[in-house]
């Protein structure tokens, strides 16, 4: 958990803002954060927006300045984690779990504004006011899809989301020495890398979802070529 609590009075805020970066990879952390203020007019005038419509160099500088204007947790899930929580929960009840940490150690507000991860949008605030219990008896929560383009809170908390997943992911380039683009199953950097590890090695490399549809499909592709090429010889 990162927060910067200490910067800030503890006089209560009153907005609260949650997204999370890194739901669909195949590979890499699930981060969420919530971003709070008394005010958004600050974060209107630093042009703040869904971090996916910022250049990386963009959304680092924001990072920065988000730092200072408001309070803030974070919550960092590794792949390991998640495998394990999808032998019990859907990884919408995992996200809900993760929102109501977030919000309940960021402290009390009067209101909080997330982008659901539930196509049901009244079901996802349900479900996080569900986990807060006591904690959010007297939380409005505001649920929408795209809420991080809705509400400039929520785009606060999707910047410091992605910018935190994104340094996590170049750390794991420099452990496994060489690039593995963005993690996710659309990234032909990204397969092609867990193509070529695996046949390297036997095994998907570190930081890996093993319970994603994608790992069984190119584990059964890479195997299937393994033994055309054991009957070819």
């Amino acid at each position: 958990m990162v927060s910067n609590l200490d910067n800030f009075s503890t006089r209560s805020r009153t907005i609260c803002g949650v997204d999370e970066a890194g739901r669909g990879p195949v590979m890499g952390p699930l981060v969420v954060c919530a971003f709070m203020v008394d005010d958004d007019t600050v974060l209107r005038e630093l042009g703040v927006k869904d971090s996916k419509r910022l250049t990386p160099k963009r959304r680092e500088e924001l990072a920065l300045q988000l730092k200072d204007v408001g309070k803030y947790e974070i919550t960092v899930m590794d792949a390991e984690d998640i495998d394990v929580l999808r032998n019990r929960y859907t990884l919408n009840v995992i996200e809900s779990k993760l929102f109501a940490s977030v919000i309940e150690k960021l402290g009390p507000c009067q209101a909080a504004y997330l982008d659901a991860a539930d196509s049901n949008e009244e079901e996802f605030a349900r479900q996080v006011k569900k986990e807060l219990g006591d904690a959010g008896k007297d939380l409005e929560i505001i649920s929408k899809h795209g809420a991080d383009d809705i509400y400039p809170v929520v785009s606060a908390a999707s910047i410091m989301a992605k910018t935190t997943r994104d340094n996590i992911v170049k750390e794991y380039e420099k452990e496994l020495g060489q690039p593995i683009g963005s993690g996710y199953p659309s990234d032909q950097k990204t397969i092609d890398f867990l193509k070529s590890y695996y046949s390297e090695h036997g095994k998907m490399p570190p930081h890996t979802r093993m319970s994603w549809k994608t790992v069984g499909r190119l584990i059964n592709e890479l195997s299937m070529k393994g033994l055309a090429s054991f009957d070819e010889d």
